[in-house]
């Protein structure tokens, strides 16, 4: 091991981490501590790294061999399992940093303050245990001010661990803001699983923090019994704001999770259009392409210029598997539209030129579905004419919604593949996987 054996999280975190040959393993999000009334000092069991694909896994410290150089270097073996925190760990960035603790300072008095970073030391070995805690102090002394004692407020300082009591106590845990900042830069697939992984309490916490678009994004991608958890603790005004920040179809699914009297109370606060499209998904089954289809794919009238169809299905909002297709109709442009035309795919409108209308470039082909028709007529459309999207009509050819690839993989894959999306299930799997806990 390196001499180097002490270093704060804050300098550890988004350190790279290699392997013993130099190959790249991924890099630090976080580190894991335990607390145990036998020892003074909290012991840290691993880091929490971020592999390829965004996955996090576990790396337990007995695995770490050097974290000297702006880098961490292991042994190469890593349990590529996806982390799952347990009830008796503690992550330092995402729970410890902000916590506000009492410190005992120089002068033997105690003094409030705030957790701004926190120093790592290795033992022995290859065992490391929190030794030192940066603070910023942030009220009185136990009795005498803080200017009496010679501090100000806001200065910071570094204190033995021995010296802080509260960094343990979690009934005043960082702000959920605060922990969002470590996820930022998370896809809302990522950031579901992230949160999903959060104890309840904590899920709740970080959940009502979040903007409407972004939790919309997230409930998208957790399971269900999930979805309703989180909204269960959320005001009616708030989670009908989210519903309308959903994909219609999504929205339906969440809403029909919920008794009926609630669903009631969530529609009457929404958007009367808004409504009006989760309360015709809700009449579908689900086993059909009416219970798979979005109401709100992209609509053109035939006039439409192929540059402005472009501009369309480059909105930031759009998911990849809806800005696709174009589908092509007479006015109304809002489902239930006009008669339907036929749809566009985005290859062929940068082929064409962009003065061109949409209307004289048409895919008739492809018949569309009804609304009945079974996730096995839809599947089969889709895989074999190559399609993404698929478009939905009514018994009098209008335009109610699409079904894309999407919605029904989301339909055939297990109901908790979410949970398990990372298991390794094959052979092929080139990583050794060791114990979790080292």
């Amino acid at each position: 091991m390196s001499t180097s054996t002490r270093v704060f999280v804050g300098r550890l975190a988004e350190l790279a981490v290699f392997d013993p040959l130099g190959d790249p393993v991924g890099r630090v999000r976080d580190v894991v501590v335990t607390f145990s009334a036998q020892r003074s000092r909290p012991r840290v069991i691993g880091l929490v790294v971020e592999v390829p694909g965004r996955r996090r896994v576990f790396v337990p410290m007995t695995r770490v061999t050097s974290v000297d150089g702006g880098q961490v270097i292991t042994t190469g073996l890593v349990n590529m399992r996806r982390f799952e925190q347990r009830p008796n760990e503690t992550l330092v960035l995402a729970e410890l940093i902000e916590r506000k603790v009492t410190v005992r300072d120089e002068s033997g008095e105690s003094v409030e303050a705030t957790v701004e970073d926190v120093g790592l030391e290795q033992s022995h070995a290859r065992a490391w245990s929190v030794t030192r805690v940066f603070v910023r102090t942030s009220g009185r002394s136990s009795g005498r001010s803080l200017s009496r004692l010679g501090r100000r407020r806001g200065e910071t300082f570094v204190v033995p661990v021995e010296d802080v009591t509260g960094l343990r106590d979690t009934s005043d845990q960082q702000s959920a803001a605060r922990l969002l900042e470590h996820y930022e830069d998370l896809k809302p697939a990522d950031l579901a699983e992230a949160i999903h992984d959060l104890p309840d309490k904590r899920r709740a916490e970080v959940a009502a923090a979040l903007a409407d678009d972004q939790l919309a994004d997230v409930l998208e991608e957790l399971p269900e019994d999930e979805q309703v958890e989180i909204i269960a603790g959320l005001d009616n005004d708030r989670v009908a704001d989210v519903l309308e920040a959903m994909e219609p179809d999504d929205a339906a699914d969440l809403l029909a999770e919920l008794p009926a009297e609630r669903q009631e109370e969530l529609l009457q606060l929404m958007e009367p259009d808004e409504a009006a499209d989760l309360r015709r998904l809700l009449t579908y089954d689900e086993n059909t392409a009416g219970g798979l289809m979005t109401t709100e794919p992209v609509i053109l009238g035939p006039d439409a210029s192929i540059a402005e169809a472009l501009a369309v299905v480059r909105r930031k909002e759009l998911s990849t598997a809806l800005a696709c297709t174009v589908f092509v109709c007479r006015p109304p442009l809002e489902t239930p539209t006009g008669r339907f035309l036929g749809m566009v795919h985005i290859q062929r409108l940068l082929r064409e030129p962009p003065h061109a209308s949409v209307g004289t470039i048409l895919d008739k082909d492809v018949e569309p579905v009804t609304t009945d028709a079974t996730v096995g007529q839809v599947t089969r459309l889709l895989a074999t004419y190559d399609l993404v999207g698929l478009p939905v009509v009514d018994d009098n050819g209008l335009l109610v919604g699409a079904v894309t690839v999407d919605d029904v993989l989301d339909h055939l894959l297990p109901d908790d593949w979410r949970e398990d999306r990372h298991e390794i299930t094959g052979s092929h799997q080139t990583v050794q996987a060791v114990s979790r806990r080292g």
